[in-house]
C-alpha cells in the first residue's frame, strides 16, 4: 500500500458544483451596463483615434466586453471610422486585436 499522505480538508472546494455557482453569481454581480456615448464623445474618440494612428502614440483604451469595463495600453494600427472597425496592439503581450469602434468607451494618452 502506498502512503499519500495526509489530505487537507477544503470546506468549500468539497462541492465543484456549488463552487461555479457561487463564482456565476459573484461576476454577475461585479457586471455593469454598457455606457452610452454623446455624439460629441464618439467623435472626440474617433479624432483621439486618427491621431494615435498617425502619431504612432500609446494610447489607453477602455472598452465594454461581457459585462465589465477594460482598459489596455496599446498602439493602433488601423482605424474604419465607415466600418466601425479598429485594430491596435496591446502593450503587454504585443497581440493585434480588431474591436469594434461601438465598444470602446474612451481613450486617452498614455
Amino acid at each position: 500500500m502506498e502512503y499519500r499522505g495526509m489530505k487537507k480538508w477544503r470546506p468549500f472546494a468539497s462541492m465543484p458544483e456549488q463552487y461555479i455557482g457561487s463564482q456565476e453569481v459573484i461576476n454577475k454581480q461585479l457586471e455593469v451596463p454598457q455606457p452610452l456615448l454623446t455624439e460629441a464623445k464618439m467623435e472626440q474618440l474617433n479624432f483621439t483615434l486618427i491621431e494615435a494612428l498617425h502619431t504612432n502614440k500609446q494610447v489607453y483604451l477602455t472598452y465594454y466586453k461581457n459585462g465589465q469595463r477594460i482598459t489596455e495600453a496599446g498602439l493602433i494600427q488601423f482605424v474604419d471610422s465607415l466600418g466601425n472597425l479598429f485594430v491596435f496592439i496591446d502593450e503587454v503581450f504585443e497581440l493585434k486585436n480588431k474591436m469594434r469602434l461601438s465598444e470602446l468607451i474612451d481613450a486617452r494618452f498614455v
